[in-house]
C-alpha cells in the first residue's frame, strides 16, 4: 500500500475530500502561474485534528501543502504537479476565539477570513489595522505566514507587528502553544516570529492573538495631484508632521495605472479636473473626537498647493466619496488583468530612495522595455512599490511577460538591491521567487534559513519546495 492510501485509511473519513472536482479547486495558484496535483485535501476543524494529520504525515512520511485563502501572488500554497503531496486548507478551521476590549486583542483562529476579523473587532467598537486589498478572501493564516502588508503599514506595521501570541503545530505534530496576548513577555527566543512569514515550511499557524486598536472618530481621506515625483517624501513628512503623526495610509498611484484603470471600467471617472503624473491617496484617522483632524488635512493641501509640490487635490466629503477614492487605488489590478495581466515586481527601497527608484527604474523599462507599458503604485510611506509593467498594446502578453522576466526584470531587481532594497517587499517567496532569493540573499541568512528547515523539519514535509529549496 502507498504512503498515502494508508496515511487516508488512518484518519477519518469526514477529514479529507478525494473527489477530483472538488480536490481540483486547490491545485491551481491565484495568479494562475501554476497548477498542481493532490489526491486529496485535508480539511480539519480544531486545532487537535490538525496535529493528528500531522503527526500522521510525518508517520507515513507524506508532504502536506498548508493553505488558507490561496491568495499568495507566489503560488506559496500550490501542491506539486507530481501529485505526492496533500492540501491541508484551513478553512474549517474558523472561530474568533477571545476579544479583549481592554487588552486590546482579539484571539482567532488560522482560517477566518480577514474581513470577518474585522467586523469582529468593530462590533466590539475596536478595529482590527491589519487591511489588505484580498480581505474579502485572504485567511488569518495565510497572511501570518507570509506576513502580509497592506494598506495601514505605515502606522501599524507588517502582520508580524500585530502578532501578540501564536499557536502553531510543528512538523512532528507537537503544539507550540505562545497564545497568550501578552505586550511584554521576554522569556527566550521569540519562537513566533520564526514562523511568521515562513509561509508553511516550518509549521502550521493554527491560531494567533493580533492587537487592535482604537476605532477612528475621525477619518480624512485626500486625493492629490504631485507635480512632481520628488515632492513625494517632502510631502508625507509634511503630512505626518501636521496630523500629529496620524497618517495611516500614503499611497502613490502613477498615471500610468489610473488610466489602465480608467480605460477598463468606462463607469469610473477621475476625481480631479486636470491630470497629472503622480497622484497620492493619503488617509488620516485619530481615534480623538477633539483632536480637529480636518483641519490639519486642509491646512496641509493648502500648504502643499501654495508651495507647488501639489497642483490639484480633493478632500473627500464622506464615506461614499472615501470609497471611491480607494476604490481607484484597489482596483488597479484588476485593470492589468485586462490588459493581459502583468510582469510583478514588488520591490522596497529606503523610503528616502523610493521616488529616485521609481524615476530610475522607468527609464529602463523606456530604454530595454520594447514599448511596455508601465504600471506604477504602491506604498510610499513604507518604502514598498509595486513596478509592473504590462505587455505593448497589441503584443500577446503570454510571450512578452516571459521575456521582460528574462530580459529587463533582473536590471529593476539590480537597481533597487544597489539602492538597499529588496527584491520582495510583501508577497512573500513562495515557488516564485526562489531564484531571487538565491541570487540577492544574504549567505549567511541563507544559511540560517537551512538550518532552521533542517532543524524543525528534517524530512522536508512542510511545504516542500518553498522559501527554502529541498
Amino acid at each position: 500500500m502507498d504512503p498515502i492510501t494508508s496515511l487516508l485509511g488512518s484518519l477519518p473519513p469526514d477529514f479529507y475530500i478525494t473527489d477530483p472536482d472538488v480536490v481540483a479547486k486547490y491545485l491551481t495558484d491565484f495568479r494562475h502561474f501554476r497548477t498542481g496535483a493532490s489526491r486529496a485535501v485535508l480539511r480539519p476543524r480544531t486545532t487537535a485534528e490538525v496535529q493528528r494529520i500531522v503527526a500522521a504525515c510525518a508517520a507515513h512520511g507524506v508532504p502536506l501543502v498548508p493553505q488558507g485563502g490561496n491568495t499568495s501572488y507566489c503560488a506559496a500554497a500550490t501542491p506539486s504537479p507530481l501529485g505526492g503531496e496533500l492540501v491541508l486548507s484551513l478553512e474549517r478551521l474558523n472561530a474568533v476565539r477571545a476579544i479583549d476590549p481592554t487588552n486590546l486583542s482579539l484571539t482567532a483562529e488560522a482560517g477566518c477570513v480577514l474581513s470577518v476579523l474585522q467586523e469582529a473587532a468593530d462590533a466590539a467598537g475596536l478595529m482590527l489595522p491589519l487591511d489588505l486589498g484580498s480581505r474579502q478572501s485572504c485567511q488569518l493564516g495565510g497572511a501570518l505566514s507570509t506576513n502580509a502588508g497592506g494598506i495601514s503599514v505605515l502606522k501599524y506595521g507588517m502582520a508580524r507587528d500585530l502578532v501578540l501570541g501564536l499557536e502553531a503545530v510543528l512538523p512532528d505534530g507537537q503544539l507550540l502553544n505562545v497564545l497568550q496576548p501578552l505586550r511584554k513577555n521576554n522569556t527566550g527566543y521569540d519562537v513566533k516570529q520564526v514562523l511568521l512569514g515562513a509561509e508553511g515550511t516550518l509549521g502550521i499557524v493554527t491560531a494567533a492573538s493580533l492587537k487592535l486598536a482604537r476605532k477612528p472618530a475621525q477619518t480624512v481621506t485626500a486625493f492629490l495631484a504631485v507635480a512632481e515625483i520628488d515632492a513625494l517624501t517632502t510631502l508625507l513628512a509634511r503630512a505626518q508632521l501636521l496630523t500629529g503623526e496620524n497618517v495611516t495610509s500614503f499611497e502613490y498611484i502613477s498615471h500610468h495605472s489610473l488610466g489602465l484603470l480608467l480605460a477598463a471600467q468606462a463607469g469610473l471617472r477621475h476625481p480631479l479636473e486636470a491630470p497629472a503624473r503622480h497622484y497620492v491617496v493619503m488617509e488620516a484617522q485619530t481615534c480623538s473626537p477633539l483632536l480637529g483632524l480636518e483641519e490639519a488635512m486642509a491646512a496641509f493641501l493648502e500648504e502643499a498647493l501654495g508651495e507647488g509640490l501639489v497642483n490639484d487635490g480633493t478632500i473627500a466629503a464622506g464615506g461614499q466619496q472615501r470609497d471611491q477614492l480607494w476604490y481607484l487605488r484597489e482596483h488597479i489590478p484588476e485593470a492589468e488583468v485586462a490588459n493581459g495581466g502583468s510582469v510583478k515586481h514588488d520591490v522596497s527601497v529606503p523610503t528616502s530612495a523610493l521616488p529616485s527608484f521609481i524615476s530610475q527604474a522607468s527609464a529602463l523599462v523606456e530604454t530595454h522595455g520594447a514599448g511596455g507599458r508601465l504600471s506604477i503604485y504602491g506604498h510610499v510611506g513604507d518604502g514598498n512599490v509595486h513596478f509592473n509593467v504590462v505587455a505593448p498594446a497589441g503584443a500577446d502578453p503570454a510571450g512578452y511577460k516571459p521575456w521582460f522576466e528574462r530580459e529587463v526584470s533582473p536590471r529593476v531587481y539590480d537597481l533597487a538591491v544597489t539602492m538597499g532594497g529588496s527584491f520582495g517587499a510583501e508577497y512573500g517567496i513562495g515557488i516564485v521567487k526562489l531564484d531571487l532569493l538565491e541570487r540577492y540573499g544574504d549567505p549567511a541568512k541563507l544559511h540560517m534559513m537551512r538550518a532552521l528547515k533542517a532543524a524543525l523539519d528534517p524530512a522536508n514535509l512542510m511545504n516542500p519546495g518553498k522559501v527554502v529549496r529541498a
